[in-house]
């Protein structure tokens, strides 16, 4: 195979200029409403993904799904948000992050709205569908975005932020539905709150979030990428020196640089990252998915009412929310490996509990409770650190293409293939949450044994070393 042609010299010597100027701008208030702008995506991204779960059991009795509706409901709209990622992936890097994002807002939540008017199994199923398109799109977007938006040592307060609001849209998704439970309406109302974004949300991204500096170089707009980091400047305080079109270097003429092609993802130099990326997502995500979609018809179908399953989901989520600030927090002090192997290892014990909690008698609601918080603790606390880790595996020219495709290959995996093995044993405990403790038992081990570590390094390793053979 021939050698690809690495990129320009001069433009990672500019790239590494610009990321240095920006990671010395403080942490500032307009790097919290950046944080909150991304979060509020993610909460109303979340909530439209989750929905799935609820809808299962709240739209089965006044839609009289059968057995195959179920299992489209489960695993189509997923193997849709999978896709729909992939051909994101491959317009991401050409076209903006912040284009990507709101063609995905705004496809999503408008299908979304449009759920409460389904009359049947097929209408339900063809809009959730039509859902996951969007989300494909916007689900991956903030991630890149941020990785070059925040400074370096300030991203796990925007994992765990971010992470934090999409945990409480998981958390109050069950909780409403635990409420709504027997309303022949509910599954048109549990709707309604990620419908109705649709006419703030993408007015809010057009005009709050600017385009990435760092996209902008290598789309060969120096000073438009100068003028990005002096207005960031700007509105943090000027409590930094102004940059100049001088601090990048010379031969800015040679001007936008090609694209590395979307097979250098997977080439030496770049496979080994690309890959270890992939398998820490498909860990965390089987995890998520599972807890999200299924874990309501496991209890229902291993004998808990509907109200208590839905309880159960909701704790399991809400132990999530401090549980995503300490891996934020722990994240940048031991690093991103160390971090996913904590969350990873760590959850064994409560899916040990949850597996074990039929044989408990009188207790079995009190260890099924014990294990929920301790795996929403751990391993549906991981993101922070795996989304972050995933993107900083990219140099720039690929960050948006490679993290769109590693969560989208990832989802692949661990939001269909595990569901489809998953759903067919939701009545048998062990297989149901021992299947769990051994993907967490695997990818506890993957960033440690394979992985380099990224703290600190998006450009001091990346883009030196994007010279893809």
């Amino acid at each position: 195979m021939a050698a690809v042609t690495p990129l320009p010299r001069a433009g990672t010597s500019a790239i590494q200029a610009l990321g240095r100027k920006q990671d010395s701008i403080p942490f500032a208030a307009y790097h919290v409403g950046l944080i909150l702008v991304l979060g509020l995506v993610g909460f109303v991204e979340g909530y439209d993904l989750a929905l799935g779960g609820s809808l299962i059991v709240l739209a089965k009795g006044p839609l009289h799904l059968t057995g195959g509706d179920i299992k489209l409901l489960v695993l189509g709209p997923t193997l849709v948000v999978a896709l729909a990622g992939l051909s994101a992936a491959l317009l991401s890097d050409r076209l903006s992050r912040k284009t990507i994002m709101q063609i995905g807002v705004i496809f999503s939540t408008f299908f979304t709205l449009l759920i409460p008017l389904a009359q049947n199994a097929q209408e339900l199923i063809a809009l959730r569908l039509l859902t996951g398109i969007g989300l494909g799109f916007a689900i991956s977007a903030p991630f890149p975005i941020a990785a070059e938006l925040m400074p370096a040592q300030h991203r796990r307060t925007y994992g765990a932020i971010y992470e934090v609001m999409l945990a409480s849209a998981f958390t109050l998704l069950p909780f409403i539905s635990l409420f709504l439970a027997g309303n022949v309406y509910a599954f048109r109302l549990i709707a309604l709150p990620g419908g109705l974004t649709l006419f703030v949300v993408p007015v809010l991204l057009y005009f709050a979030l600017p385009d990435s500096p760092r996209w902008l170089l290598r789309r060969g707009r120096p000073q438009a990428a100068v003028d990005a980091v002096n207005d960031l400047i700007r509105r943090t305080g000027n409590r930094v020196a102004p940059m100049t079109l001088a601090e990048l270097g010379p031969n800015l003429a040679v001007a936008r640089e090609e694209l590395p092609p979307f097979s250098a993802l997977f080439r030496r130099g770049q496979l080994r990252w690309t890959v270890v990326g992939i398998l820490c997502s498909i860990a965390a995500g089987t995890c998520y998915y599972a807890s999200a979609i299924l874990v309501p018809k496991a209890l229902v179908d291993q004998g808990a009412a509907v109200a208590l399953s839905f309880g159960l989901s909701s704790l399991l989520f809400m132990a999530s929310v401090p549980g995503k600030f300490f891996t934020g927090f722990i994240m940048e002090i031991i690093g991103r490996r160390w971090a996913i192997f904590y969350a990873f290892g760590g959850a064994i014990p409560g899916l040990a509990l949850m597996m074990m909690a039929h044989r408990a008698g009188s207790l079995a609601t009190v260890v099924m409770s014990a294990g929920a918080l301790i795996t929403g603790f751990t391993v549906l606390s991981s993101f922070p650190a795996v989304r972050v880790y995933l993107s900083e595996q990219f140099p720039t020219a690929l960050r948006g293409r490679g993290h769109f495709f590693g969560e989208s290959f990832g989802r692949l995996f661990a939001g269909v293939a595990m569901p489809a093995f998953l759903e067919a044993h939701t009545q048998s405990p062990m297989v149901f949450f021992g299947t769990l403790v051994v993907v967490v038992s695997i990818g506890a081990f993957v960033p440690v044994l394979f992985g380099k570590e990224t703290v600190g390094q998006l450009e001091s390793f990346n883009e030196a070393a994007s010279e893809f053979a």
